[in-house]
């Protein structure tokens, strides 16, 4: 269903507006890591646009947010209409015409329903509901620029896998290219919607799906590990406590448990250390790991060393989640009996 929907969606956009003319789809997130938990009612799509000889600036201090500008006018006039002033490309502005030939889109979509949800603040997300009986549907669609660019000075001490996945492996993945998607920087004095955040999702799918220190964990014939397992309860058991406590939790996000796994990968690195009939004490042992962030109110971005996904103004929430954390994991987890 959702991949005939964003079939239709795609061949619309292309045709709409020049601009797009070369958007690729991509899929991102938890359903095609195959860490899904709980039924498939999420998925995330990217609409991966490339764009060529462009100049990045930082935005702020975080080494995450960036001013995307053009070296020179690029081929493709259209895009021009989406500078402002500054000669910046405005996330906000592309977002804008992507949302519109969407909404008008899925109009022309037969037999199934498909709606356009409202916007929500800072997300750089157009969502869809697509109606199927007797649940729904939800769709994120994220505007994604593929850069062929080198990776910004910010990432250079970040991605540390050499121990886990190997240097080549590491150099490999620092060749591909650079993705940035339309998030607003929240710590901007005018909110002006013309930063890019740097996405790296395309190098964590493939580092959970090849996941292991040896070249054939959790292949078909290789042995079996614990890591998938433990991602998918960490996620939710977050899930479960966002439902229970809504407003004290609803900062958190399911990347913060997946960033907080990737660095358990990288501090245990051997298959050795995942073996598949370990999960209680693996899953604990990544658990312990993350409330000790969340004590710290300290969770490095896994490519981005300087960029803290634990602000300091939201320790109170940290301690908040801790506690509750703690209470699950000294009382056997009463949260997945509910």
């Amino acid at each position: 269903l959702v991949n005939r929907v964003i079939s239709h969606l795609v061949q619309a956009i292309r045709g709409k507006d020049s601009c797009f003319s070369s958007i690729e789809r991509q899929s991102a997130g938890s359903y095609y890591e195959r860490v899904k938990i709980s039924e498939p009612n999420e998925f995330d799509i990217m609409l991966v646009m490339p764009v060529a000889r462009i100049q990045l600036d930082e935005s702020d201090d975080t080494g995450a947010f960036y001013y995307v500008s053009f070296k020179r006018i690029p081929k493709e006039k259209g895009i021009v209409k989406f500078l402002d002033e500054d000669g910046k490309l405005s996330a906000f502005k592309m977002l804008q015409a992507l949302r519109e030939i969407i909404k008008q889109e899925v109009k022309n979509i037969k037999d199934v329903e498909v709606t356009v949800a409202r916007k929500k603040v800072g997300s750089p997300a157009i969502t869809l509901q697509i109606k199927n009986p007797p649940s729904e549907i939800s769709v994120d669609i994220i505007l994604t620029l593929e850069v062929q660019h080198s990776w910004p000075l910010s990432t250079q001490d970040g991605l540390k896998i050499e121990q886990w996945l190997g240097t080549k492996v590491k150099r490999d993945m620092r060749f591909k290219s650079l993705y940035l998607v339309a998030k607003q920087n929240k710590r901007e004095k005018v909110l002006r919607g013309n930063t890019w955040r740097l996405s790296f999702s395309h190098i964590e799918k493939y580092m959970i799906n090849n996941h292991g220190n040896s070249k054939t964990c959790c292949e078909s014939d290789g042995p079996k590990c614990c890591r998938k397992g433990c991602l998918k309860l960490l996620k939710y058991l977050l899930e479960q406590l966002k439902m229970k406590h809504p407003k004290e939790l609803e900062k958190f996000c399911s990347y913060q448990v997946k960033t907080a796994f990737l660095h358990s990968c990288v501090t245990w690195p051997n298959d050795s250390q995942w073996h598949l009939g370990d999960l209680e004490h693996c899953f604990q042992r990544c658990l312990e790991f993350f409330v000790d962030c969340l004590q710290k109110s300290q969770l490095t971005h896994f490519f981005i060393p300087q960029y803290n996904l634990l602000s300091l103004e939201d320790k109170a929430r940290h301690h908040f989640l801790s506690r509750k954390i703690s209470h699950e994991l000294n009382n056997g987890f009463p949260v997945f009996h509910e």
